[in-house]
């Protein structure tokens, strides 16, 4: 398969993606919204994990005294 090949199966897929988003959407607008609050809760606590929590760029040093 060639680059030209793969450019076009490319360009199907996601010219494909984009018309179902498309006609899909206002139907389940609704439902898309009112899971949205859920998500911002559910993300909270999946960036404290992925970003470190509350100590992310406090290291202290070896030599240095912990209170």
């Amino acid at each position: 398969m060639n680059f030209s090949s793969k450019r076009a199966w490319l360009l199907a897929a996601v010219s494909a993606a984009l018309i179902a988003v498309y006609l899909i959407y206002p139907e389940h607008r609704q439902h898309l919204f009112g899971l949205m609050p859920y998500a911002f809760l559910f993300a909270c606590p999946l960036l404290h994990f992925f970003h470190g929590g509350h100590q992310h760029g406090h290291r202290h040093q070896p030599d240095e005294q912990h209170p």
